[in-house]
């Protein structure tokens, strides 16, 4: 329910961050400025009492963020993999939320197993162990089964996940209508928006028969790339809260003395982490979207191995050339294009200035291509561009924002793996070979082809569509009561804290 006890959901977000320790660390290793630090320390001082006390042998972030749940051990797994944005050993401490949560015994484990699939454990598998990795939605057993003897891996979702995520993302969209209330500006970001884009990936990734499907077609979409594989998916032994697949035997990839020791050549690997991800983004505009060295593998072969599908990305055909045509453009320092594609995809207004936004984009391009490989950081490029597009009234595209994300993830794995890797000559060669077969004359001429089909097929309808079109624009326009504009204010008089919840929950989000 979306209300004002949330106000204390949020307060507690900032009390537990205190109380633990958390608060400092996160600062320093952000390296936030004395009066963000100062403010902070300030707001949630007084409301630690109120604070998770959390496991006192886990270091402190991690310590805060398992204590506040599922959520915001998502947000912990993302920052695991910036080294460069959270200093490495924070990143290490965030690395145990991938896949080294605690677990939930291995018997509530087997009674959801019984209820999904409908007979003992026993009639079905010959061995079911303990946990072997235990994330913040399911945890994976290793598994025999008794008819075939092959290996096999069965997720199985926490008890209580989807009533623990729900609270969280009621809080979330809490703050959300709080800060577009209290701060206007704050609306071009559709805070809103972002927040139902989270709350859909959320519950995707909360039903496995989803996963599943999304495993089945992404390993139909990959099957042709060397170095990638993907464990096969067991229709018949998979529901809602449980699926079972193929047991993938590999290195951890955030393991890196183990790497080393396996003789794998770790610049490589990151090199093609890279390359994969923006070949499927690209080729496919379907991605996995939660790629995290914990759910990744080397194959003694020296195959990467992905897993968890429960979240993926989907990117439209139209969306897929305007992100290769502004990548292109930012390899080829060519700005002018890449402020014309914006305008063409209708990202910035019309009424700005083309040259104005290009001359814009160079002082965001430029400083990074001075930098040496090892600084050179996608991350940064997406941080500078959000600043010059909000101040030309770019809106949130919120269509974007899981390949944003994930593009991020994934810039933090490669270069946890090969710190010099220089992310732009990596990315080069799959961007210029998209935009060679889908920028061009013979993509125009395909493209052609694919109207004339569509045309085709729905000529006949056209004199009605028009008809129909025509006499809605003609018809008066019906206004829309006001009600509810003042409740959120109302709302922000539910507590004294309600000021500190909302600066909790904007630093959180932003």
């Amino acid at each position: 329910m979306r209300g004002p006890h949330n106000i204390l959901r949020l307060i507690r977000t900032g009390a537990t961050l205190e109380r633990t320790g958390a608060m400092g660390v996160v600062m320093d290793a952000m390296d936030a400025p004395p009066l963000v630090r100062g403010t902070m320390r300030f707001l949630a001082w007084p409301f630690q009492w109120l604070g998770y006390r959390g496991d006192p042998k886990m270091p402190p972030a991690t310590r805060a963020l398992t204590a506040l749940g599922p959520a915001y051990i998502k947000f912990g797994q993302i920052l695991s993999t910036r080294p460069d944005l959270v200093g490495e050993d924070l990143a290490t401490q965030l690395r145990v939320l991938q896949d080294k949560l605690p677990p939930f015994p291995v018997e509530v484990a087997k009674r959801s197993v019984e209820d999904q699939l409908g007979q003992p454990v026993e009639a079905v598998f010959d061995e079911f162990s303990a946990p072997v990795a235990a994330a913040s939605i399911a945890q994976v057993h290793r598994a025999r089964l008794r008819e075939t003897g092959e290996a096999v891996a069965v997720k199985v979702l926490r008890p209580g996940i989807e009533k623990a995520f729900r609270k969280d993302i009621d809080a979330f969209y809490f703050a959300a209508k709080m800060i577009e209330f209290l701060s206007p500006a704050s609306r071009r970001l559709r805070p809103t928006d972002v927040i139902a884009h989270f709350e859909g990936v959320v519950m995707g990734e909360l039903d496995l028969r989803l996963e599943a499907s999304s495993a089945s077609e992404f390993a139909a979409n990959t099957s042709g790339d060397d170095g990638f594989a993907l464990p096969q998916i067991n229709w018949g032994l998979s529901g809602r809260r449980v699926m079972t697949m193929g047991w993938a035997d590999g290195v951890p990839l955030g393991d890196n003395a183990a790497l080393d020791a396996a003789g794998h050549d770790r610049v490589a690997l990151g090199e093609r982490v890279l390359q994969l991800f923006l070949s499927h983004a690209l080729r496919d505009g379907y991605f996995h979207a939660d790629m995290h060295q914990g759910n990744l593998k080397v194959a003694p072969s020296g195959e990467i191995i992905a897993y968890d599908f429960g979240i993926m990305g989907h990117i439209d055909e139209y969306t897929r050339k305007v992100y290769a045509e502004i990548l292109y453009g930012f390899i080829k320092r060519d700005y002018q294009r890449v402020a014309e594609v914006h305008f063409e995809a209708g990202y910035v207004p019309a009424d700005r200035d083309v040259d104005e936004f290009a001359r814009a984009l160079r002082a965001v391009g430029e400083p990074i291509f001075g930098m040496d490989a090892s600084h050179i950081s996608m991350g940064n490029l997406l941080s500078y561009l959000f600043e010059v597009t909000e101040r030309f009234g770019m809106e949130t595209r919120t269509e974007l924002i899981l390949l944003q994300r994930t593009m991020v993830v994934v810039e933090g794995v490669a270069r946890s793996l090969s710190p010099q890797i220089n992310i732009w000559q990596v990315a080069r060669p799959v961007v210029e070979a998209y935009i060679r077969k889908n920028i061009g004359p013979h993509a125009a001429v395909r493209d052609l082809q694919k109207t004339l089909a569509v045309l085709a097929r729905y000529g006949p309808r056209l004199p009605g569509i028009v008809e129909n079109a025509l006499i809605r624009q003609s018809m008066p326009a019906v206004s829309q009561p006001s009600g509810g504009r003042f409740v959120p204010f109302l709302w922000a008089l539910g507590g004294a804290g309600a000021g500190a919840a909302v600066t909790l929950a904007a630093i959180w989000i932003g």
